[in-house]
């Protein structure tokens, strides 16, 4: 092959050995590092100096943007069907994409998000413990499994006799909200998952973070990226183990994630620089626990409280669900009812904070009663602050909320 031959994946391809570089050609890339710095520069945000309610115009036009789609449903039927494989009997003892597919751009497509370099780095060192099954390379030793977007990388999310997937609903647990995207597996009876924690669908992953959807909606960070989550799951378990063997095992693993993770230049740590700067950003924890983030402007503008502590609300809704008579149910739903209100008057003064919140709030509490509260606070919400990404993966996922079956793979 010619050294000096072009790479099929450009400037998006994720490969870092020596020997592919050598081997191939490569525009300019950017780097994970370059859309860090390119977040830290945008905290700043446009928000209004002063809190005052909006102009009549500036009402008009939020209208407006509330009323239009981020991409119409026939754009995105066409660039899915583009992109999704053909049948691939052999597709677990043959992982991979086919050639002339921008893999980046193909799972974007399919998830509305871009992944980061760790998670390509990460499925590298997985096939290179087991070329044949990458996905199980982890299984025997540590009890986890390559899932999510790692199924179009095994060829295994694809089309069969014509039926397409539905890429935003795989492996998405009962309890993951917009913000969270499942990317390995473990114990099963807990669903137990890992995965990418995104504060906004255009740029990376904040951390990584694990939920057991049996037990319930907290969501738990495991370090910055997958090798320091894989990490901390194998440091948990040596510390579990008192079988020799098994123990062996597990630092056979830890020492080769270690070498791998050095090699890639991703970090171990728990808690890295970037996540204690997203600390400081979190405007309020949510019910999930994981905390959101909304842009503030110097006078603290973006995000108001609740009316109601964490406590009388769960106490709120849990009236309007188990309330034997009418009556009682009517009182309380009069309570929530008042809150809307006062979130409306919020969006009016730039305060998209509040609803947010609430939205997330009642997608925690987890009872379908408030699917279509949960859709309305949520959408405007993601299309006020520009996630409307957000928007469309909770559009498929209340419409198929499911507690058990989160497996697409036809």
């Amino acid at each position: 092959m010619a050294e000096n031959l072009n790479c099929q994946y450009g400037a998006k391809c994720y490969r870092k050995s020596e020997e592919h570089l050598k081997k191939f050609k490569h525009p300019a890339r950017r780097t994970n590092e370059d859309s860090a710095s390119e977040e830290d520069e945008s905290d700043l945000t446009s928000q209004p100096s002063k809190r005052q309610k909006l102009s009549e115009d500036q009402e008009a036009d939020c209208e407006e943007q509330n009323q239009l789609p981020s991409r119409t449903e026939e754009l995105e039927e066409e660039e899915l069907e583009e992109t999704c494989p053909i049948e691939n009997e052999d597709a677990d003892e043959n992982p991979g994409t086919p050639p002339n597919i921008d893999i980046q751009e193909e799972l974007r497509l399919k998830f509305k998000v871009e992944m980061p370099q760790d998670f390509f780095d990460f499925w590298d060192y997985c096939k290179s413990i087991n070329p044949a099954k990458p996905s199980e390379a982890l299984k025997e030793d540590i009890g986890l499994v390559l899932g999510g977007p790692y199924d179009v990388m095994a060829g295994r999310l694809k089309c069969v006799k014509g039926q397409r997937p539905n890429y935003l609903l795989h492996h998405r647990f009962f309890y993951d909200p917009p913000e969270f995207q499942t990317v390995l597996l473990g114990d099963e009876k807990k669903q137990h998952h890992l995965g990418y924690y995104r504060d906004e669908p255009q740029k990376v992953p904040v951390f990584i973070a694990s939920n057991s959807a049996t037990e319930g909606c907290t969501i738990t960070t495991q370090g910055e990226n997958i090798f320091a989550a894989v990490k901390l799951h194998i440091d948990r378990l040596i510390k579990q183990t008192k079988d020799k063997k098994r123990l062996e095992g597990l630092k056979k693993v830890d020492k080769s994630l270690t070498e791998w993770a050095k090699k890639s230049n991703h970090s171990l740590e728990a808690k890295t620089k970037n996540m204690k700067g997203r600390d400081k950003k979190v405007v309020t924890k949510t019910f999930h626990k994981a905390g959101i983030v909304v842009p503030l402007d110097s006078t603290g503008v973006g995000y108001r409280e609740l009316p109601e502590t964490d406590g009388d609300l769960k106490k709120i809704l849990k009236k309007i669900v188990e309330s034997e008579t009418e009556q009682v149910r009517a009182r309380y739903s009069d309570s929530l009812q008042e809150i809307i209100t006062l979130i409306q008057f919020a969006n009016d003064e730039c305060d998209y904070g509040q609803g947010y919140e609430l939205g997330l709030d009642l997608f925690c509490f987890g009872n379908e009663r408030f699917h279509s509260m949960i859709g309305m606070l949520l959408s405007v919400a993601y299309q006020l602050l520009g996630r409307e990404e957000f928007g469309e993966i909770l559009d498929a996922h209340l419409k198929e909320r499911e507690k058990d079956n989160v497996s697409k793979i036809l």
